[in-house]
């Protein structure tokens, strides 16, 4: 029984050794993905930590013979979509609908959030545009571009990741960029960078 346990133990840290290396190794590549996912470090960092606290959860049944990046952006993005069907849905409002306190209803006033000058600047850079832009697209279609044009991976590797076949994988590609083109309009510069 002691030989089983001390195999038992041996295996187990041979596996969190395998583990560790491949998280040195994907870390970055992992974070920068969930930043285009999300948007934001604070959310991209926490999204990178869950989908790898799932990882290593699950890595007994990881299949060596697999790519581990393709496995664990199978995991980034259903981790990311558990997240967004959990958070609330926003209420609309009509910008004329007043606001009930309690001293009575005050007039709904919304903050002008153009940007100043330094924020303009600094907008003017192609990565925030890009992400700005990544932002307003369905959460599929943002996948599908995110890993296709910003992390190079091909459309078998996509399908593997996102759990669907490659024409689905194409076809949200397409249309991903449609949309992205859509939304840069404004920005000519940017729309050939996108390809056709």
């Amino acid at each position: 029984m002691e030989l089983t346990n001390s195999a038992a133990d041996a295996r187990r840290k041979e596996e969190r050794r395998d583990f560790d290396e491949l998280v040195a190794r994907h870390h970055r590549q992992a974070y920068n993905i969930a930043y285009r996912m999300t948007g934001n470090r604070t959310d991209a960092e926490d999204l990178t930590q869950e989908a790898f606290i799932r990882a290593y959860r699950f890595f007994g049944q990881y299949r060596r013979e697999m790519p581990f990046e393709n496995w664990l952006y199978r995991i980034m993005s259903n981790v990311f979509i558990d997240t967004l069907r959990k958070r609330p849905k926003a209420r609309i409002r009509s910008l004329d609908e007043p606001i009930s306190t309690s001293e009575g209803d005050a007039p709904f006033e919304v903050a002008d959030e153009r940007a100043g000058p330094e924020e303009t600047v600094l907008t003017k850079d192609l990565d925030s545009r890009v992400q700005q832009a990544l932002e307003t697209l369905p959460d599929d279609f943002r996948l599908a571009v995110v890993y296709c044009d910003i992390e190079g991976l091909s459309y078998e590797e996509i399908a593997d990741a996102m759990g669907t076949s490659i024409g689905t994988v194409r076809s949200r590609i397409h249309r991903g960029r449609r949309l992205l083109r859509e939304k840069l309009k404004a920005h000519k510069d940017l729309v050939g960078e996108l390809g056709e």
